[in-house]
């Protein structure tokens, strides 16, 4: 399928990486499917709307950028996407690049919970405070090669 991106122009995705949030994002609940395309640089992937070519998310696996990451989702929320197994989450968070030139962050807090079986995916908010909405990536990065 051919996607009009934010910043790659046109570029051709497999279904396979077609996503469905039932409710949307937080802020943007009004967009609900999204295409999942890898980005120029690893780690990170882009979440492009398909409904809105200028709304596009950098995403990152948090597991890459912190080793101790825990999600504790309820089976009621993982309910809403038919996620019943272990196996079929796959789990990224939301990058945020900040234009003054400040340090590249990650949101642990919220990240998004993506059923690899039947490509639906929520956001949610995690209870639990010890992790962040700013998550330093490059601190985090350059900490984990010591």
């Amino acid at each position: 399928m051919e996607v009009q991106t934010k910043t790659r122009g046109t570029v051709n995705v497999d279904e396979e990486h077609i996503l469905t949030f039932p409710n949307g994002l937080f802020g943007f609940e009004e967009y609900h499917r999204y295409a999942l395309i890898e980005a120029e640089y690893e780690p990170f992937f882009w979440l492009q709307s398909l409904d809105e070519r200028e709304l596009a998310f950098i995403l990152v696996d948090p597991f890459l950028i912190a080793k101790d990451y825990e999600l504790d989702v309820d089976d009621r929320t993982l309910a809403e996407i038919e996620l019943d197994t272990p196996q079929d989450v796959v789990v990224f968070v939301i990058v945020t690049v900040p234009a003054s030139g400040g340090p590249v962050t990650a949101n642990l807090q919220g990240p998004l919970v993506i059923n690899r079986k039947n490509k639906q995916a929520l956001q949610v908010i995690l209870a639990d405070s010890h992790w962040t909405t700013k998550h330093n990536i490059l601190k985090a990065l350059k900490e984990g090669k010591k």
